[in-house]
């Protein structure tokens, strides 16, 4: 058993009671609890965009703390990679390859999150390659509907903008990549996560974990979220802006 395996473990067995006591309290169960009106039992599902060219701890962090609270939960998180153009592998900014990547089925998800990544190589692999090819921002223009939550981060918010989701919004990107998602439309605050409801933004890189932990706290509760940091020995930075449409 390795490191990361032995503090899962104890994180887990610590949890073990409050898990106990959620189940047992409905009065606790509610207030700790989404109110994202899933019946109960069912899983909550995390598709992560892939891409050629995309940031690795963009798609890393959140796959790690969403896959990980399912250590905290009653009812199963189930994280899968997917991709707009089908199952294939990808290769990451720093050379990461990924393979047994989902076809894209955002009819299937409760939350999309969009990494980013090559923002700043105009001409190789990354957010601008798939904003010239036009396949990634389609999928994701045509993917809303109700009961799903669109979130991304970094310069993966400027695929959300050029596929128009971000356009007289409050959001949030990458320090240098503000300027321009502004000039598009977004109305950009200056936090490193940004709630509106069903569009959930972040800033660069290492806020993916800001990221998944509000996520996790707004859809499955505080003590999860809680039991994560411990467990990541890691506490969430900053304050989370959020809209009337933010929950």
């Amino acid at each position: 058993m390795n490191r990361r395996q032995i503090l899962r473990a104890g994180t887990v067995l610590g949890a073990t009671g409050a898990l106990a006591a959620t189940a047992a309290s409905p009065a606790f169960a509610s207030e700790s609890g989404s109110g994202s009106g899933r019946e109960a039992g069912r899983p909550f599902r995390v598709h992560i965009a892939m891409f050629d060219g995309v940031e690795e701890l963009d798609f890393t962090a959140p796959y790690e703390v969403f896959s990980a609270a399912g250590f905290f939960t009653p009812s199963p998180v189930e994280v899968r990679y997917v991709s707009a153009t089908g199952a294939r592998g990808v290769t990451g900014a720093y050379g990461m390859a990924v393979r047994g990547i989902r076809p894209w089925a955002p009819e299937e998800a409760d939350l999309l999150v969009v990494p980013g990544g090559g923002y700043t190589r105009r001409d190789g692999p990354g957010v601008w390659a798939e904003i010239d090819r036009g396949i990634l921002p389609r999928a994701l223009a045509a993917a809303p509907r109700p009961g799903l939550t669109v979130a991304a981060l970094c310069s993966g918010v400027v695929l959300l903008s050029a596929a128009g989701l971000t356009k007289g919004r409050p959001c949030t990107t990458h320090h240098k990549v503000k300027a321009d998602l502004e000039q598009q439309g977004g109305l950009v605050k200056n936090a490193r996560v940004v709630d509106d409801g069903d569009l959930v933004t972040a800033a660069g890189i290492t806020s993916g974990l800001e990221l998944a932990l509000w996520l996790v706290r707004r859809e499955l509760g505080a003590d999860p979220a809680v039991n994560l940091e411990q467990m990541l020995e890691y506490e969430a930075r900053g304050t989370v802006w959020s809209s009337s449409r933010g929950r």
